[in-house]
Parts: C-alpha cells; sequence; structure tokens
C-alpha cells in the first residue's frame, strides 16, 4: 500500500479523518471523525455560526479578520440569549469556522500565518481566502 494514506475531513467538527485499516471496505461512507460528531451533526445553530462568520468577513476589509467569539456573540444576540450565552456558542463557532476551511471560504490563522485547523490550539482568527496564494 501507498504510503500517502487517504484523507477526509469530519462533516460536524471539519476535523481531518485519517484513514484506518478498519474503514478500508467502508470509508467513502465515514463522514464523521468520532461518535460525539456523529451525534451532534450539524444542526440551524450551526449553519447560523457558518452564515455569522461570512457575514461579518464580508463587512470587513479584504485582508481582515474575525474572532469567532464575534460570530458567536452575533448568533446568540439574534436569538435572544443573556451576554453570557455566546460561550457556549464558542467550540461550535469553531467547528462553523473548520468547516468553511472545508468549503474553501476562509482561512485560520494565528499570528497572521495560515495553520491547519486540524491541529491549531489556542486564538484562532478567521479569514476570507486570499486570492491568488
Amino acid at each position: 500500500m501507498s504510503a500517502e494514506r487517504p484523507t477526509k475531513s469530519c462533516a460536524s467538527c471539519g476535523r481531518r479523518i485519517e484513514w484506518r485499516k478498519k474503514w478500508e471496505k467502508d470509508w467513502d461512507e465515514v463522514r464523521y471523525c468520532s461518535a460525539a460528531c456523529r451525534r451532534r451533526g450539524v444542526g440551524a445553530a450551526d449553519r447560523s455560526l457558518e452564515r455569522s462568520i461570512l457575514d461579518l468577513l464580508r463587512d470587513r476589509a479584504a485582508g481582515a479578520t474575525i474572532c469567532p467569539s464575534e460570530a458567536a456573540r452575533a448568533v446568540a444576540s439574534e436569538a435572544g440569549s443573556g451576554a453570557q450565552e455566546w460561550r457556549d456558542l464558542m467550540e461550535p463557532a469553531r467547528r462553523a469556522a473548520r468547516r468553511l476551511v472545508v468549503a474553501g471560504e476562509v482561512e485560520i490563522v494565528q499570528q497572521g500565518r495560515v495553520v491547519d485547523p486540524s491541529t491549531a490550539k489556542g486564538p484562532i482568527r478567521v479569514r476570507r481566502v486570499r486570492g491568488g496564494t
């Protein structure tokens, strides 16, 4: 077998799924990286966070970035949630950003450099994909 193993992205969290021998016969059907992601899926709140990220970026200059917390706050505000409720949307906002990376819509950056969304830890920023690079 070749040294290059196939990969794909989780439909729920956007992280990279590495090929495993146990999935050899049904690799085409594998959609989620874990049972938790399979249970969670992608719901209406997740789609709202994706839209919010894209809307916030559309209103910014071409190279500008946003923090996922901005999208979380916007969605919590739309839902009429309390000021503290946006914190519960932080991890879903990061998952939404990773799904948008997979879709080719945005990049995740740390300290101005594009990072792998599957392995990024700590504070991240999100920006539109730069053309030509």
